[in-house]
């Protein structure tokens, strides 16, 4: 920030007759002098230290725009190191627009020539004087205000055409290439002015015509979604930025996302709490001007620059609460129903990335423990890639009425097996609420975040497990770039599970040893095109058989030994020895 005392002594060297009224500088205006204007008005500069708006200048007679301390000294023609906070290595915002020869010059001045009584009284209703309308050289069609959209050189190549009173009925009018993007700011020269002080950004041309008529410099867009295509770059020198928008969700949304591209210099200002839904600056400004001003200085005085971070008090909050909800739990985590398991980890807990060869059982141990997590009435969302929905629940089903699946599908059943068969039909039935499969191949990290928002306030849950069948079947944009589309949605896990407090299981192939083989010492090292797993990963785990999954000839009893390679929380080490029991798909812990 420009200290306040090298922007003072700059006006009062370039201002020598000036006076003082109170905060403000008053002084005979060098541009009516430079113009040689009949009646000369006079310059008044306010300078408030405790103002987020000292150092603006302004003309009463209006012979130039006014702005702040660096517009003043281009308008003056002075070297730029007399200015304070010049940077010389600073060459300015570079713009991508294009400017045609053609402009809508002459067609404005027809607009303007049209504006009458009728047109005049309705701004007057917003406490818009017709000052404001003659420098924005707002027009009327016959039926349309027309709003020149006036870029940078001064010139306008589009104009947007509203309907008095029914803002969402609008077009365009002039240059598409005008019409949307970075082109598509109203009042785009006073990005320029405000260089070294504060500006506004509204929501609708009506907004920034009332900012205007209070002495507010501002721009606005023709929604709160098109702030989106604005460069953050564009108001790098500019020291405080106010985002008023509509008192709507997603305005608020929409000025959220900007003020994080801008960073601290963002102020989004709220509404008062007695301010309907919808609500905007042209619903205040019909009221008192009184008030107007008044309910707009306490929301600027009480506007805070905006934060990445948490409010202390929410964080503490926050914390406190887990605390409490952890209070009495016997494990920290989410329970497997695998008690050397839970023991050893202290129950699943952030992202668990299971590695194993191929045809190792590693489907059959997540769906065991996915389908246990869910039967405990703890939410799952099981992205399966590799097995298919009706594979996942007929083996349930099997585990769970211990009937081999070929004699489900003979439908000859003893009286015992057909009353565990409809025992664990009805038990599936309650567990689907809790157990949910997804087979999307164009899942991205966006879905997975709205699945995870609904099953858990379908569920009223805050626990969740997300399991992932497998790492390297997630979708990926371009397949020849595996490696970094694996990192890509390990990061996206670590900001999901930060974000929603939810645990991930997340199977990954393993890399072939010297061999060819996977006998090999289980290590970090044995996951296939690992990346970041080793960083990601809380805890990294990799079952391994005792048989040849690749062998025609396979033992009855099949064990399989689970490893703890590295972990945050547990230590490394073997955890269990798992036995499948088949045909019933499930292992048992020995």
């Amino acid at each position: 920030m420009i200290p306040f005392e090298q922007v003072k002594h700059f006006y009062q060297t370039h201002l020598p007759n000036g006076a003082w009224k109170g905060f403000h500088l008053v002084a005979p205006c060098p541009f009516c002098i430079q113009n040689q204007r009949e009646k000369q008005g006079q310059l008044t500069v306010l300078l408030n230290p405790d103002s987020f708006f000292r150092g603006m200048f302004k003309c009463q007679s209006g012979c130039v725009s006014g702005g702040f301390h660096f517009h003043f000294a281009r308008l003056l023609g002075l070297d730029g190191r007399q200015v304070p906070g010049f940077d010389p290595d600073d060459d300015g915002f570079a713009s991508d627009i294009a400017y045609p020869p053609r402009h809508l010059g002459s067609e404005i001045e027809k607009f303007i020539s049209l504006m009458g009584k009728d047109q005049y009284d309705y701004f007057a209703r917003y406490n818009v004087t017709q000052s404001t309308l003659d420098a924005m050289r707002v027009g009327f069609n016959g039926r349309y205000l027309v709003h020149p959209y006036t870029q940078e050189t001064g010139l306008a190549y589009a104009a947007r055409c509203v309907m008095p009173g029914k803002p969402q009925e609008f077009f365009w009018h002039g240059n598409e290439l005008f019409f949307k993007g970075e082109a598509a700011v109203y009042n785009a020269p006073a990005i320029g002015y405000c260089e070294g002080g504060a500006l506004f950004i509204t929501e609708g041309e009506l907004s920034q015509l009332i900012l205007h008529a209070l002495g507010y410099p501002a721009v606005a867009f023709p929604s709160a979604a098109d702030l989106s295509a604005l460069n953050p770059e564009r108001l790098k020198r500019i020291e405080h930025l106010f985002l008023l928008v509509s008192h709507t969700p997603e305005s608020r949304q929409s000025a959220k996302e900007l003020a994080v591209r801008i960073g601290f210099k963002a102020r989004i200002l709220t509404w008062p709490e007695q301010f309907k839904r919808g609500d905007h600056l042209p619903q205040l400004a019909a009221g008192s001007l009184d008030v107007l001003k008044k309910t707009l200085q306490d929301m600027i005085r009480q506007s805070k620059a905006f934060s990445p971070f948490a409010s202390p008090e929410k964080e503490h909050r926050q914390f406190i609460t887990l605390l409490e909800k952890d209070k009495g739990k016997t494990l920290l985590g989410i329970q497997t129903g695998f008690a050397k398991f839970d023991r050893h980890t202290d129950g699943l807990r952030g992202i668990n990335i299971l590695g194993g060869p191929p045809k190792a059982g590693k489907s059959c141990f997540f769906m065991q423990v996915s389908t246990e997590v869910a039967r405990r009435n703890v939410p799952v969302i099981y992205y399966d890639f590799e097995n298919g929905r009706q594979k996942i629940y007929i083996r349930t089903l099997v585990r769970l009425s211990d009937i081999a699946e070929k004699k489900i599908r003979s439908g000859a059943f003893s009286a015992d097996e057909a009353t565990r068969l409809k025992q664990a039909t009805a038990t599936f039935k309650t567990l689907l609420t809790y157990f949910r499969v997804v087979n999307d191949r164009r899942l991205s990290p966006d879905t997975m975040r709205r699945h995870i928002d609904f099953l858990q306030h379908e569920t009223r849950k805050d626990e969740l497990l997300v399991v992932v069948d497998s790492l390297h079947k997630l979708p990926f944009k371009d397949l020849t770039e595996r490696r970094t589309g694996i990192d890509s949605w390990l990061r996206q896990f670590e900001s999901i599970r930060d974000d929603h407090q939810v645990c991930f299981l997340v199977i990954s192939e393993l890399s072939r040893g010297k061999g060819g083989g996977y006998g090999e010492t289980p290590d970090l090292s044995s996951f296939k095109e690992s990346g970041d797993i080793e960083y990601s990963a809380d805890n990294a785990l990799i079952l391994m058989p005792d048989w040849d999954p690749m062998s025609p000839k396979v033992s009855e009893h099949r064990q399989i030994n689970l490893w703890v390679v590295a972990s945050r929380e547990a230590n490394p080490g073997r955890v269990a020895t798992y036995e499948l029991d088949y045909p019933f798909w499930r292992f048992k812990e020995i």
